[in-house]
């Protein structure tokens, strides 16, 4: 089942209870007990025989990020009742055989065993306080003394390059024109890129993942400047071609460790997990029989 299906089903159940609940709401009111029975302890209403237990309603109050007032509570109460009608319907009507229910259960079993597995065979190594700082200062260190806020138009080929350089000249907007010509993913954004900073003269391998005469270009421009020519992006004649402009550029701004660490925290952390489901994936590749 595709997600666009799954979420069309999910609205069109929302709106049919949201307008069952209305009409039921006051017949709900009508059937209860009209001697006032007591509720078991722990519950909140009985449906047919079935109990809806005190845990489910609090677990819905707390899902909905609501205020918990009384009016929140017995507006969820009547949800719950109706959603087990629904239930009870469906059960009575035997829609619990039905393929594609079969089908749902099935991947949702699948899909929370698997989830259970990699939880307890997947464990990264932790991530220390010193491994945190020794980020840190690395990234500091990689740091110039300016930071440049480009744009780039990435084309396949030189033609292209030349086509976008003449409406440049002639005018054109920037943004405009990577949006109509660039293959990067940045197109939609205009061809804007996060502020980057370079210690000078740039080397590979400190470059914040741009292509090396990209980085080099960056920095040799002044605010509101273009580069004249296409920058090849790599080897080759099929390299792609990078047209680059700068927006601004200013001091370097270096957040405090304090202000970073738990970002460069969690960016370890990520990394440790990535690599500890490598290796988890290679001993179960490597002791397994595949055939493809």
């Amino acid at each position: 089942m595709s997600f666009m299906t799954t979420t069309i089903r999910s609205l069109c159940v929302t709106a049919f209870a949201s307008v069952a609940l209305g009409t039921l709401v006051p017949a709900i009111a009508h059937a209860a007990d009209p001697a006032g029975g007591t509720l078991p302890a722990g519950t909140v209403a009985i449906v047919n025989g079935v109990a809806i237990p005190q845990a489910k309603l609090d677990d819905a109050i707390k899902a909905s990020r609501q205020p918990d007032t009384q009016q929140l509570r017995q507006a969820i109460r009547q949800q719950l009742i109706v959603a087990e009608l629904f239930r009870q319907g469906a059960e009575k009507g035997h829609y619990d055989t039905k393929p594609e229910v079969v089908q749902a259960m099935s991947a949702a079993k699948v899909n929370a065993e698997t989830q259970l597995y990699l939880r307890d065979n997947i464990q990264p190594e932790p991530v220390t306080d010193a491994q945190v700082k020794a980020r840190y200062d690395a990234i500091v260190a990689s740091l110039g003394k300016e930071e440049y806020k480009p744009r780039v138009i990435t084309v396949a080929d030189d033609a292209t390059a030349a086509v976008v350089l003449s409406k440049l000249k002639a005018g054109g907007a920037f943004d405009a024109l990577a949006r109509q010509y660039s293959v990067a993913p940045t197109k939609t954004a205009g061809g804007e890129l996060p502020w980057v900073s370079f210690r000078t003269p740039v080397k590979e391998g400190n470059t914040q993942g741009l292509p090396l005469p990209v980085a080099q270009a960056i920095t040799q421009l002044r605010a509101g400047g273009v580069t004249p020519a296409p920058i090849p992006a790599g080897q080759g004649a099929n390299a792609p071609r990078v047209i680059v402009k700068l927006d601004a550029k200013r001091p370097t701004q270096v957040p405090a460790f304090d202000q970073a660490k738990d970002a460069i925290r969690q960016q370890l952390q990520a990394l440790a997990l990535e690599k500890a489901a490598a290796q988890f994936s290679g001993s179960l590749i490597t002791d397994s029989k595949i055939v493809q």
